[in-house]
């Protein structure tokens, strides 16, 4: 992957079957579903490739209380912690601190100045 190019979009709902209905109908897309300690990660497909994930917001976080459903974008940072801790000096919120997806990579989200929020990752091919 290559550092500073969006790598993901993943749709953040309170309606997953209703999301996934809408863009199965519109789209085409087809969806499979990965087991997650909170529950199920769904990754959309076009034919064999990924295209976006769907997944549930969290119900017991208040800061997403009056947060609508939207899409969060990913962008691939050559080493989350140390961009993390950039950021942070930047006048950027950590929102949720690296944490590893097998198989995946490290992913953080933050807030940049400003308030926009996005997913910054380093993928476990980059970290080989």
């Amino acid at each position: 992957m290559k550092h500073g190019v969006f790598v993901w979009n993943e749709y953040m709902t309170r309606d997953v079957e209703a999301t996934k209905a809408f863009y199965e109908g519109v789209v085409g897309w087809v969806f499979e579903g990965m087991p997650m300690p909170d529950g199920t990660y769904w990754v959309a497909k076009v034919g064999d490739e990924m295209v976006a994930g769907v997944m549930a917001m969290p119900s017991d976080d208040p800061r997403l209380e009056h947060v609508p459903d939207h899409w969060l974008p990913y962008l691939e940072v050559d080493d989350v912690i140390a961009r993390c801790k950039q950021a942070e000096a930047a006048g950027a919120s950590i929102i949720k601190a690296p944490f590893e997806v097998p198989g995946i990579g490290t992913i953080a989200i933050l807030a940049q100045p400003g308030g926009g929020v996005v997913g910054w990752m380093t993928s476990v091919a980059q970290q080989d």
